[in-house]
């Protein structure tokens, strides 16, 4: 599984703070912290309060790269901002991302192709969320032929299926799930698959055991990759031992530390 931590996000108080005052060592415990739990790579995003997203993007990408080389996820709904972070980053980098609208497509798949950054891509448009495994396939799809339209490797294509909570849209988990495994299908190379995890348990009260639940059951579906919070240890163990029951690690007693040094 290639874990995305989620966590240097402006959304949360303390990085929120880091950004305006031009904290750089908050930012950069976030990632090293991250990184220590387990993360391959990490999200990066201003946050919505951010009043200069296009200076504040590669201030925390340059931030970062002072204590990292891992991959960067560079997470705005704003191309001109993905691409100010694209321009210092000299790490690998995964935009995060694009819907199936032909709008976004037109932008983010070129900026992909010139920056060789691997691309996230929602099953969602400007008609809204879908509603069953079929919207989800069909946009999918639309992506995947854009991207070959456009000579983007569908190898690094990471398809999301949008986890919507539970306790609004509990009847689609099902579908979301089926989902993960159909899209591989859909082409040869198949895409990867990615989720943005902690989503399926916004405004529930179980939020760790709603997360890791769901985090089993989709590796069991093929998931390849999900932006969660690496520092939530329980989710960590239940990871490592989903993937070891599905024979992705060999079995020891000491399986959990030694996956961790691994």
């Amino acid at each position: 599984m290639f874990i995305i931590g989620e966590l240097i996000n402006g959304m949360y108080a303390n990085i929120s703070a880091a950004i305006k005052e031009r904290d750089k060592k908050e930012v950069q415990k976030c990632a090293l912290d991250q990184i220590a739990s387990g993360a391959d790579a990490l999200d990066v995003n201003c946050g919505p309060a951010s009043r200069e997203p296009l200076k504040d993007m590669p201030w925390l990408v340059e931030v970062i790269q002072e204590v990292s080389d891992k991959p960067l996820c560079l997470d705005s709904s704003k191309p001109a901002v993905i691409e100010e972070g694209l321009k210092v980053s000299r790490n690998k980098t995964i935009i995060n991302s694009t819907t199936a609208d032909k709008e976004k497509l037109d932008t983010l798949l070129p900026l992909a192709n010139k920056y060789k950054s691997k691309l996230i891509g929602i099953t969602i448009s400007a008609k809204g969320i879908p509603q069953n495994k079929d919207q989800r396939l069909e946009l999918a799809a639309n992506i995947i032929d854009r991207c070959l339209s456009e000579s983007f490797p569908i190898e690094d294509l990471y398809l999301d299926p949008i986890v919507l909570p539970v306790n609004v849209a509990q009847r689609q988990m099902r579908d979301i799930l089926e989902s993960i495994a159909e899209f591989k299908i859909i082409s040869h190379p198949g895409p990867k698959t990615i989720l943005g995890l902690s989503n399926i348990s916004q405004g529930t009260h179980l939020r760790s055991l709603i997360n890791r639940t769901f985090l089993t059951m989709a590796v069991a579906y093929g998931l390849d990759s999900a932006i969660l919070d690496p520092n939530d240890k329980q989710l960590i163990d239940t990871l490592i031992t989903a993937e070891l029951i599905l024979n992705k690690n060999i079995y020891c007693d000491s399986y959990l530390e030694a996956y961790r040094k691994k």
